[in-house]
């Protein structure tokens, strides 16, 4: 069985918010989104951010230190 590193967890634990592949909004539209789900109380425990390899935003749980 495949061992699961810190970063393959972290990926699983992933949620796409936009796939910016397959969507008409304009870039004004997306950062308004953005901010629309970091104030939202779902996601105040997650890091949202645009993950380049997936070309989407993304939210990950925030990682406690």
């Amino acid at each position: 069985m495949k061992k699961v590193d810190r970063l393959d967890e972290e990926i699983l634990q992933d949620k796409i918010l936009i796939d910016l592949h397959n969507t008409s909004l304009t870039l004004g539209e997306v950062m308004s989104r953005i901010e629309s789900y970091k104030q939202d109380p779902l996601y105040r425990n997650c890091e949202i951010f645009m993950d380049g390899d997936r070309y989407a935003i993304v939210a990950r749980p925030k990682v406690k230190k």
